[in-house]
């Protein structure tokens, strides 16, 4: 089976043909999916909600379900909706099938998932990155059981996984929660958004846009791109790109303290995404600064989420 893998991240789109082989062909624009030979379209959904904790077909009830979620990850869900409906009109009458990234997580303990707040609010961690985190403790498996899996992209977030499956995560009930990211604040005081948005008189898009948009790298170094951020630190061209370098670390070291802790220590510390992958002196400053933690393994895994998506499209659909 021939898989079209559409996965809209929230800053890029990418697009590839997964063959019987896994040999993956990528593409240009999703008007390429309709030029060539694919039996199905399997795409990376953000949200799926308490309902979706397996791939699922997508028929109109299912598109219908996953709009109303929008909310809940407003720089990813509409982006993958859109895919959805390009890939219809590109390929009509191919099986579409939704793959959620936060499926890899409804394995947590409800210590985990649950949030100290009123249980009438109906809200719960769910977590997210999850068809990376999963290949990447799948690939790391042989090397221990306890993996603590690190995401590093324009989104970030850490899983605990123990032998094999995710304990905790840093993300929550959305997107914006764990670690500092390319142009997300990360956790912050709920304390600070109330007084924001009391003491300041900010509306709450402002207060959002903010958070989303302008928080993170952006709002240390004036840019989103990690990149530029290393090239100022090592030309020590000004001290914002040294304070976002550190704050990015500092954040990273203290959450995979925390999922060590959830995980009952560390075996195996994996990195991925473009910035796990790309950015050794991001990687350096963690394992240095990790050094008092028992011995552990580190390993760099290429982000491969088009095979995850193409074989779990395989799976449902045979």
């Amino acid at each position: 089976m021939r898989v079209a893998v559409v996965n809209a991240g929230s800053s890029s789109l990418k697009l590839s043909v997964v063959d019987e082989d896994d040999q993956a062909t990528e593409l240009a624009t999703l008007a390429d999916v309709g030029a060539v030979e694919a039996d199905a379209v399997g795409h990376r959904v953000v949200h799926g909600g308490e309902r979706f904790t397996e791939p699922v077909v997508i028929d109109a009830e299912v598109e219908r379900a996953l709009a109303d979620l929008v909310a809940l990850a407003p720089l990813h869900q509409p982006a993958a909706l859109d895919g959805v409906r390009a890939a219809r009109e590109a390929l009509p009458g191919v099986p579409q099938v939704a793959c959620f990234d936060t499926a890899f997580h409804s394995t947590m303990p409800a210590a985990a998932s649950t949030y100290a707040v009123p249980r009438t609010w109906g809200v719960r961690r769910f977590g997210f990155h999850g068809l990376s985190h999963q290949w990447a403790a799948r690939q790391a498996a042989p090397l221990g059981p306890r993996v603590v899996s690190c995401h590093l992209g324009a989104g970030a977030s850490l899983a605990a996984v123990v032998d094999g499956r995710c304990v905790d995560t840093t993300m929550g009930f959305t997107p914006l929660e764990g670690l500092v990211m390319a142009t997300r604040s990360g956790t912050v005081d709920p304390g600070l958004v109330l007084w924001l948005l009391a003491q300041r008189g900010m509306s709450v898009e402002e207060v959002g846009d903010g958070l989303e948009h302008h928080g993170g790298l952006v709002a240390l170094a004036g840019t989103s791109d990690m990149r530029e951020v290393l090239a100022r630190v090592d030309a020590d061209a000004d001290a914002g790109a040294r304070l976002a370098f550190d704050v990015y670390v500092h954040s990273l070291c203290r959450h995979i303290g925390a999922m060590a802790a959830s995980a009952g220590g560390l075996d195996v510390l994996v990195f991925t995404g473009r910035i796990g992958e790309r950015a050794a002196p991001v990687r350096d400053a963690v394992v240095d600064r990790l050094a008092w933690l028992a011995p552990f393994e580190t390993v760099v895994v290429e982000s491969r989420e088009d095979l995850v998506i193409a074989h779990a499209v395989r799976t449902l659909l045979s």
